[in-house]
């Protein structure tokens, strides 16, 4: 019995120091208290088409610490063209916070299981593809156009779009099809989100010049915005203007007018003819909103591509360009008849964000810059 103790004793003291020896020799960070990662800030441009929208995406999307994607729900809409942007509002929401997740089997519903990095929208547009971990080729910290990123990093398999997002502080996502901002409630209360809202608008009369140049392009977004019948005709590029002004002052009025308190400062509102005024103080305020450092190299790339000599003749291409003198051009080449037209389905819109009503032709040629803006504006 004594024996049986013994053996017994010395089992139970042979383990404690075992486990004395083993803890002790342990590495210190197993014992030190491990640092959470810090969440990351997502970051949603809303704003409605050409509007400068590409163009400000490009200012995240050039970011180091920004993972950027240009309307990954245009995906949605081919796939599901014949219903309303209303009724779309859901799954373009859905897919909007996948993304913001990093979780990109969302795309399966609507892209080929044979899906490659290059059949994602846009995909060239986002430096962060462009770059490791997704295309070896540049570096991380490299400015790079659309161009070259479309020459050498598309052959990498679409998995690579996820496992790149991962390694982003921030995911930034420019979107032109939300019409409403109560539709984002639930991404601005969800706990698994840090979500900001840049709203982004025009001039609607250089919006309407500019969808003049775009018809074909815009054909089937116009079509689920107002319906294809009312797409028609003389009236139908107003009947769209219409939409988009009121979806403009609506999202307006519930960012900044008696929010709720999830929307506190998570709401900006930027005009786009301010950026192309003062790029490098809008750029540093969006940066402020986003908590994204605003780098030497970045500045650099803001004041060259707004000061360029471009006149943007493509109408998809984020160049450099006479970034101030493109967005005044509606008012050498729109007709005043088409301008009356605009501020009369518009005129709501122009004069809550603080765009002044052109009374005459003589007036539209004549005004200067600054005149152009209302007195109380921004």
């Amino acid at each position: 019995m004594m024996k049986s103790r013994r053996v017994q004793l010395l089992l139970i003291l042979a383990v404690l120091s075992f486990l004395v020896i083993h803890l002790r020799f342990l590495p210190c960070s197993n014992n030190a208290p491990m640092e959470e990662k810090p969440s990351p800030v997502h970051i949603l441009i809303l704003s409605s088409w050409r509007s400068g929208s590409s163009f400000t995406g490009q200012i995240f999307s050039q970011h180091p610490s920004v993972f950027y994607l240009m309307e990954p729900a245009w995906h949605v809409w081919v796939k599901m063209y014949q219903n309303s942007a209303e009724v779309l509002h859901m799954a373009v929401r859905d897919l909007v916070r996948s993304v913001f997740l990093c979780d990109m089997s969302v795309f399966d519903a609507y892209m080929s299981s044979q899906k490659k990095k290059s059949d994602l929208f846009q995909w060239e547009t986002s430096r962060a593809l462009c770059s490791p971990p997704a295309c070896d080729s540049f570096s991380r910290s490299d400015i790079i156009t659309a161009g070259n990123c479309k020459t050498i990093c598309g052959k990498y398999p679409f998995s690579k779009v996820e496992e790149a997002c991962k390694t982003y502080s921030h995911v930034a996502i420019k979107e032109v099809r939300f019409f409403d901002l109560k539709v984002l409630y639930p991404l601005l209360t969800d706990p698994s989100l840090n979500l900001k809202i840049i709203h982004l608008v025009r001039d609607p009369r250089a919006v309407f010049r500019s969808r003049e140049n775009t018809v074909a392009e815009l054909k089937r977004d116009s079509n689920i915005v107002v319906g294809s019948q009312r797409t028609n005709g003389e009236m139908g590029p107003y009947h769209a203007m219409q939409v988009i002004c009121k979806s403009h002052v609506e999202i307006y009025k519930t960012g900044s007018q008696a929010i709720p308190s999830f929307l506190k400062d998570r709401y900006l509102l930027v005009r786009y003819e301010d950026i192309v005024r003062d790029p490098l103080a809008r750029a540093a305020q969006m940066y402020r909103f986003a908590e994204l450092p605003f780098t030497p190299e970045l500045q650099k790339w803001v004041h060259n591509i707004t000061h360029g000599k471009g006149q943007g003749a493509q109408a998809f291409d984020i160049g450099s360009r006479d970034a101030l003198r493109v967005s005044q051009a509606w008012r050498k080449t729109l007709a005043f008849q088409k301008i009356e037209k605009v501020q009369n389905v518009c005129k709501d819109a122009m004069e809550l964000l603080g765009y002044r009503l052109v009374q005459s032709e003589k007036e539209q040629k004549n005004m200067s810059l600054d005149l152009l803006f209302a007195q109380n504006s921004s």
